[in-house]
């Protein structure tokens, strides 16, 4: 499998707070472009997205909403990632998919936590608001199966804080983290599809206005964690057949598909490799398995050796990534989800 790309990431170019927070609005935020036809690499401000594409493109955005998912004890944090598979493409199933979840234990850390490794199955942990988590096993090295006493989701909307992780210096509020596409606040993700945050109501009439179309899908994103740069789990994702045949007709017709997050190209790749429309997806796009959905991709800029890299990898190819990313070093780009935005675009 070909080596994710590997550079120094500067901690003065992390983003440590909102747009807002630096005196600018949320799509005040910059644009890295680049092309694979040409191998153009071009700054911009994402305000010019739409000068970006043309008429007929389509975008696909992620409507899933951020969870306050992090509830934090006096010594320890318990970010909560997905409800349990069980292998059918839902939950644990009746009460199961409420209660039954995976978790990750974090030691918290001045203000913020550090992986723990402690915990055994069976053990209980008072929780907040008078509830109990109950380790039932290990999912993984980094992820346990837990049980709560109580309903989860509603618990976290009580209890809980958006996850944060040690480059953003204080707590945000949830509405920070909320998208302009978010849809379903009763259900959401543990992280935020964050290549959609600069978007505005503005933005979006002047992309529409331009004869871009828009469509939604949702992938509700499990944890991620700065220090396991690890493949990601298993995620729930659902795809309307509305979006997947307008995917395939802009294609057909000449029209390019640009995915506004790595999640959109998870859940549309999963179904081009013959998925079902709505479940679970394990996929992982490498340079290897290539990507056939989509033509384009708006992200963040991400870590070094992530395994979001990977699918940049393919979709951009490495010349050309090596590039971006030596541009947004030395132009001196932010990263993360407060950060700046890179759109990779076939032609």
């Amino acid at each position: 499998m070909t080596e994710t790309l590997d550079f120094v990431l500067p901690t003065d170019l992390e983003a440590h707070e909102p747009p807002e927070a630096r005196g600018r609005t949320r799509d005040g935020v910059r644009l890295l472009v680049g092309r694979v036809a040409t191998g153009e690499v071009s700054h911009h401000d994402f305000r010019d997205l739409p000068a970006q594409l043309r008429p007929g493109d389509l975008l696909v955005v992620n409507t899933s909403a951020t969870l306050p998912a992090a509830v934090r004890l006096d010594r320890l944090a318990v970010h909560f990632s997905t409800p349990v598979p069980d292998g059918t493409g839902r939950g644990g199933g009746g009460t199961g998919a409420d209660r039954d979840w995976l978790v990750e234990l974090r030691q918290r850390s001045g203000k913020g936590s550090l992986p723990y490794d402690g915990g055994c199955p069976g053990e209980w942990i008072p929780m907040p608001d008078g509830a109990t988590l109950t380790l039932v096993r290990r999912h993984t090295d980094r992820l346990w199966h837990a049980r709560l006493s109580t309903d989860v989701v509603p618990y976290l909307r009580r209890n809980g804080v958006p996850i944060r992780y040690g480059y953003v210096r204080r707590d945000w509020p949830t509405a920070a983290y909320q998208t302009a596409f978010a849809f379903d606040r009763d259900d959401g993700g543990a992280e935020m599809p964050s290549a959609a945050r600069p978007f505005t109501p503005e933005l979006v009439t002047g992309l529409v206005s331009r004869g871009v179309l828009i469509a939604p899908l949702t992938l509700h994103t499990g944890v991620a964690s700065p220090e396991a740069h690890e493949p990601p789990y298993a995620e729930r994702y659902r795809v309307p057949e509305p979006t997947w045949e307008l995917t395939r007709h802009v294609r057909n017709r000449g029209g390019r598909v640009v995915a506004v997050g790595t999640t959109v190209v998870r859940a549309l790749e999963t179904v081009a490799a013959g998925g079902p429309l709505s479940g679970w997806t394990e996929h992982v796009v490498t340079p290897e398995r290539g990507v056939a959905a989509v033509d384009g991709l708006l992200t963040g800029l991400h870590e070094p050796r992530s395994s979001h890299l990977m699918m940049l990898t393919a979709i951009a190819g490495r010349p050309l990534l090596s590039s971006l990313y030596a541009a947004a070093l030395d132009e001196r780009y932010l990263w993360h989800e407060f950060g700046d935005l890179n759109l990779i675009m076939a032609d």
